[in-house]
């Protein structure tokens, strides 16, 4: 069980090798946390978890799609046998295509929700038992406000967005009873190559003025993990003060 102190957890950040999951694994390792570094993008894994162990961090980089139930399974056990053990599994990996329903294609759409609902089911299946055998965990899944609000060109993100809040309810009812607790992280509009493609669909980049520093979001994920054993926070909403999708 987790009960403020971090030194000597072991946690595992997907969507690892930039922004707001380099933030995160940053923030952990701060926190005196061995950080386990998982992206799609075995390069931005690897620089994260060098820089971090030039740091005095242990920490691993480990390629691996979210989306694929094998790559999955064996990278949590490798976090294991790299790392000895699994405290924490915050799932950030994300993507999206910012189409209208009626030009997004099938393919478009599942890559979305493998991605960003599906990835997050196959890690916390396959870390759940390890943490219930240990007597405890943490699970945090990084939704957006696109799971409280909605707008145009973004049917699938939104799904998979409501999906994963809908999910962690479900995983953290289930997770009660081995001391796992589950916190659905929500934030609004942040600094970071999310919103790297827009120009090249024709849509406006969003103001600067308007998106916060993925490192406040970061501190707030520590946090949610440092929280006492007698409390869980369940859900946090955190946006710029000027957010424009919220309320």
């Amino acid at each position: 069980m987790i009960d403020g102190r971090l030194t000597g957890t072991v946690v595992m950040v997907t969507g690892a090798g930039s922004g707001l999951g380099e933030a995160t694994a940053r923030a952990f390792a701060a926190a005196g946390s061995a950080v386990a570094c998982v992206d799609l993008n075995r390069e931005g894994a690897e620089r994260v978890a060098r820089d971090l162990e030039q740091r005095g961090t242990r920490s691993v980089a480990l390629p691996c799609d979210v989306s694929n139930c094998a790559q999955v399974g064996e990278t949590v056990n490798q976090v294991v046998a790299h790392l000895g053990r699994l405290d924490v599994a915050v799932n950030n990996a994300a993507t999206d295509h910012v189409v209208s329903i009626d030009e997004m294609t099938v393919q478009q759409w599942d890559r979305v929700l493998g991605v960003n609902l599906r990835g997050p089911f196959l890690v916390a299946r396959a870390a759940f038992p390890i943490m219930r055998e240990a007597g405890g965990g943490h699970i945090v899944n990084v939704a957006s406000t696109a799971a409280v609000r909605a707008w145009a060109n973004a049917a699938a993100y939104h799904a998979s967005k409501w999906g994963l809040l809908g999910f962690s309810r479900a995983l953290g009812v289930e997770g009660r009873p081995y001391g796992i607790r589950v916190t659905t992280i929500i934030p609004g509009g942040m600094r970071t190559h999310f919103f790297d493609r827009f120009p090249e669909q024709g849509i406006p980049m969003p103001d600067e003025a308007n998106l916060q520093d993925p490192a406040n979001v970061a501190r707030a994920i520590v946090f949610a993990v440092q929280m006492p054993a007698g409390s869980s926070l369940q859900e946090m909403i955190i946006t710029p003060p000027t957010e424009t999708s919220w309320p």
